[in-house]
């Protein structure tokens, strides 16, 4: 028997568990903690048993092999970093609370890797130094760290976690585009033969910073991002990248009737004051105080929506947004929690979602307790400063490209590239001696795969109530053989399972004494390998059930055809 594609389970440190873990929120979770693939070692620490690492190790080995097609070189950088790189780049202290910092014995800063663009700039600084040393493209499969606030729904979103990161370095914003193409392809490659069913959508760059951002991203009810998809025609966003066209309103010009103020008692709030006065929700307009890096900021949206706080995060990144307290109400006469309007704001910068166009009429706080205003015209009363997309997308929001009406979704995020352009080669000074015998400024760009959130992603789309259900290309093995009895099963579980070794296959052999062919069975299924391969009550006949795991498939068939037919 082949000792190198045979592991038998007797040997095998997989703990499976009959029960769910107690902090399991999500499918992916439960079922990789319960068929004994990762175990917690800390919040949001995970190891990986040799299950687990097997499946690991094989979305590397795809995402390696598409690497290696485009024409990318793998490196490794170190995993512990100075700080110095990053205060040069400002990231220290846009990452806030994020990184996980420390010091040596000699009191000098470090970090944990969050992401690894500076010290890629650094090593492409050191070594090329002519155009004719480029485009290059360089990546790793890197260890990384982040300080999460709430570490949750196991590998998914974990402080510690697996990722293949690639950049590109070219001489030019054609030379970019090109290099930005074949990662988007070669990413394409990788999830199709993941098994993942994955969507490309428009994405914001955030405090990557860079112009040109796309995600992929997987369909699942435990995914933290929402996307919208139309159903008209092939526009797809995460819901922070959609972006609505601030249209001219009908009648801009037109006359309106003069602001009034009316007292509005106990209506505290926009039910309550659209019931009072006799309008529609979506005929008030609210506004939400935040503080922008500490500076108080108010951001008007119709009252029938909600304001995106992530949404508008991303706008204004790397900035710090938060939401005003109490305090920051003391010493502020001009600002009256909850009769906030924008007519009254001269010293509060005001930003507005597209809807409050020049020329609408609304609804609105007039400054004062118990009381609102009416006929509060934009562009007559009061003026925008900035023009931000910053509502909760909803269902039916109009399309961007086409006007239809939008779907949601929820979905995992495993991947997002980036156009970085220059921003980090201006930081570091990252030249070339061009053609003309000058220097060149390169131009960047930045590709992420979370490999161990795409473990996680699969968890998701492919497992049942029963367990696991891997694709073949990443299942720890091609066929599960379960001995489901003593003596006569075994021997001849363990023929064939030599015979599937010697033809290329990798085998799971339950050769587990004194554990009942139910428990092997549940067992089986719950592991997830797509083929099992049952020895049972017929082994004496050399008689074996062949099940599919994806299609929960079974027949009885003989040896020599289960094994023809999985060879």
């Amino acid at each position: 028997m082949s000792t190198q594609r045979v592991q038998s389970m007797s040997r095998l440190m997989a703990k499976t568990l009959r029960e769910d873990p107690a902090d399991a929120e999500t499918l992916s979770h439960r079922m990789l903690v319960r068929a004994g693939y990762v175990r917690r070692s800390s919040a949001g620490v995970w190891t990986w048993l040799p299950l687990g690492k097997r499946v690991l190790d094989n979305v590397s080995r795809i995402v390696r092999e598409e690497m290696d097609a485009i024409g990318a070189q793998e490196v490794l950088l170190p995993a512990l970093l100075p700080k110095e790189p990053y205060e040069v780049s400002g990231r220290w202290s846009e990452y806030g609370d994020l990184l996980f910092r420390l010091k040596d014995r000699k009191g000098a800063d470090y970090l944990l890797g969050p992401t690894h663009e500076e010290i890629f700039t650094l090593v492409v600084k050191d070594q090329c130094t002519s155009y004719k040393d480029l485009p290059v493209m360089l990546y790793q499969i890197q260890t990384k760290y982040r300080d999460e606030a709430r570490p949750r729904s196991g590998v998914l979103r974990g402080r510690e976690f697996q990722m293949k990161d690639s950049y590109s370095f070219d001489v030019s914003d054609e030379g970019l585009a090109e290099s930005y193409a074949l990662h988007r392809a070669a990413y394409q490659r990788i999830f199709t033969r993941l098994g993942l069913d994955h969507r490309i959508v428009s994405a914001v760059s955030g405090a990557m910073g860079g112009s040109a951002s796309e995600e992929f991203l997987a369909p699942a009810e435990a995914g933290e991002d929402t996307f919208v998809d139309c159903p008209a025609c092939d526009y797809a966003a995460n819901t922070e990248a959609v972006t609505f066209a601030l249209r001219p309103v009908e009648g801009e010009r037109a006359e309106h009737p003069a602001l009034e103020e009316v007292d509005t008692p106990d209506t505290p709030t926009i039910e309550t004051l659209a019931a009072h006065l006799g309008v529609a929700a979506s005929a008030t307009l609210k506004n939400l105080l935040v503080k922008v890096d500490g500076e108080i900021v108010a951001v008007g949206v119709p009252g029938d929506r909600e304001v995106d706080l992530g949404k508008l995060g991303e706008h204004l990144a790397p900035a710090v947004v938060e939401l005003v307290t109490a305090e920051d109400f003391v010493d502020r006469p001009d600002l009256v929690r909850g009769y906030v309007g924008p007519q009254g704001l001269d010293k509060v910068r005001y930003i507005a979602d597209p809807r409050v166009a020049p020329g609408t009429s609304w609804v609105t706080g007039a400054n004062r307790v118990d009381t609102h205003a009416r006929n509060v015209v934009c562009g007559r009363d009061f003026e925008v400063d900035q023009y931000l997309d910053v509502v909760v997308v909803e269902p039916g929001d109009p399309c961007p490209a086409c006007g239809a009406g939008l779907v949601l979704g929820r979905a995992i995020e495993i991947g997002h590239i980036f156009q970085l352009g220059r921003k980090y080669a201006d930081a570091f000074g990252l030249d070339v001696l061009g053609r003309e015998g000058k220097p060149v400024r390169v131009t960047m760009g930045s590709y992420g795969i979370g490999v161990s959130r795409a473990v996680a992603a699969l968890a998701e789309q492919t497992a049942d109530e029963r367990g696991l259900c891997w694709p073949a290309e990443v299942a720890p093995a091609d066929v599960h053989v379960v001995a489901a009895g003593k003596a006569g099963p075994l021997a001849l579980a363990s023929e064939a399972a030599a015979a599937l070794a010697g033809a290329g296959l990798r085998v799971l052999l339950d050769d587990r004494p004194g554990l009942s062919p139910g428990v092997k069975l549940t067992d089986a299924e719950l592991i997830g390998v797509p083929w099992i391969l049952v020895a049972g009550r017929r082994s004496a006949e050399s008689v074996v059930e062949l099940q599919h795991r994806p299609t929960g498939t079974r027949e009885e068939l003989p040896l020599s055809e289960a094994l023809s037919r999985l060879t």
